[in-house]
């Protein structure tokens, strides 16, 4: 096999990514809805061009990484302080309305069975699966549209970090009852530990960079130790404390954002992310698209998953933001950022396949809900602030 191959596999996903980008953005449409619809093409379930390679999946890595760092950067602390109650109780209905859902949706394509029993345990991992949140796709919709840092995208991004810790202590809670060997409550003590490391390290690093900031303003240095540290963030969160990566980088931006020199710093990762990372992350959910195993039965279970899904976080999230005095199309928008699925929906099907909860083919509609959920939400998103604008 060629040893440059990928070479030439980043050379076509930046090119048609380009290409499409710029077609979606024309026809009033997000950019990162048309790198999708790239990856789409080019991948194996159209053109096959490129393969989700192992070099292609780490620059996606990195490109969510960067788009979680620049999230982070772009938060508005006031704004988040506000949000920090209410996005708390949206991430809870968040989890808990699509695991009811998720649950109730399996059983009734494959069986019911009683309390505590294998069926019922596999229906709970469905619903924990579609339980999960990836913001990213939402944190890129609503930067192109100049939303990012306000009131919505603010509780939207919070809502998606909480979203993913709960996420993660349901999933070990589903696991633990089939028989895992995993410590429930080590995982939630980890998590409460990785919150408690960032803070109290979060003070120090603020300190050195204000230091920094002040001695070497507007020069490059200062964005290379952000990158450092939100790689550092990332590796640890991951690595030590079984939270995703992406939280790691995110919690490193709102470290980082009151800095004076944030906005300098989070326009020079820009330029890196959306160059190659970010098409390339983009990109990467297309080419994972295949349609070899697909059935009537899986066909029609995918396309009931996939509108289960979006309800489900659509319901759960506005019902609450509702509750929680945001305004009826405010708490729509919420719904709606919190429906995109990415990444984490797939390690949580990497685990259920590992254990025993799914077969192989059950692949096929979980990343037919990323494709749909990461399409549909940025346009909706979009079409929701021109007609109601709000902050």
């Amino acid at each position: 096999m060629d040893s440059l191959v990928f070479l030439r596999d980043l050379a076509i996903i930046l090119l048609v990514a380009k290409v499409f980008g710029i077609l979606a953005r024309k026809l009033h449409a997000p950019e990162v809805v048309g790198e999708i619809l790239a990856g789409l093409l080019v991948g194996p379930a159209l053109l096959g061009l490129v393969d989700q390679s192992e070099f292609i999946s780490q620059m996606a890595e990195i490109g969510v990484i960067f788009l979680m760092f620049e999230a982070g950067l772009g938060t508005d602390m006031k704004k988040l302080k506000q949000t920090g109650a209410k996005a708390t109780a949206i991430a809870c209905a968040g989890v808990f309305v699509p695991i009811i859902m998720g649950t109730i949706l399996f059983m009734s394509f494959y069986g019911w069975g009683t309390f505590g029993s294998e069926q019922m345990l596999k229906g709970l991992f469905i619903g924990t699966l579609i339980s999960a949140t990836s913001v990213s796709i939402t944190v890129a919709a609503l930067k192109e549209i100049g939303k990012l840092s306000g009131t919505i995208g603010t509780t939207i991004v919070s809502a998606a970090i909480i979203d993913d810790v709960i996420g993660i202590i349901v999933l070990t809670f589903v696991l633990s009852a089939k028989g895992s060997d995993t410590n429930v409550w080590v995982i939630v003590l980890k998590a409460i530990a990785f919150f408690a490391l960032a803070i109290i390290t979060g003070f120090v690093v603020y300190k050195v960079f204000v230091w920094l900031d002040k001695r070497y303003e507007h020069t490059r240095r200062i964005p290379i130790a952000a990158l450092v540290y939100c790689l550092v963030m990332a590796y640890v969160a991951e690595r030590y404390f079984g939270i995703a990566e992406i939280t790691g980088a995110y919690v490193a931006g709102v470290v980082l954002c009151n800095l004076h020199d944030a906005k300098y710093v989070e326009r020079k990762v820009d330029v890196s992310s959306y160059m190659v990372f970010a098409p390339v992350f983009f990109a990467g959910i297309g080419l994972k698209v295949s349609f070899d195993a697909m059935d009537s039965k899986l066909l029609i279970f995918s396309a009931a998953f996939v509108l289960v899904a979006c309800l489900a976080k659509i319901i759960g999230c506005g019902l609450v933001a509702r509750i929680c005095k945001f305004k009826g199309n405010d708490a729509l928008k919420i719904g709606v950022g919190m429906m995109t699925r990415g990444e984490v929906a797939l390690i949580t099907a990497q685990k259920g396949l590992s254990m025993g909860f799914i077969t192989p083919e059950f692949f096929t509609p979980v990343i037919l809900l990323i494709l749909v959920s990461s399409i549909v939400a940025p346009i909706l998103l979009k079409k929701m602030f021109a007609s109601h604008p709000t902050d």
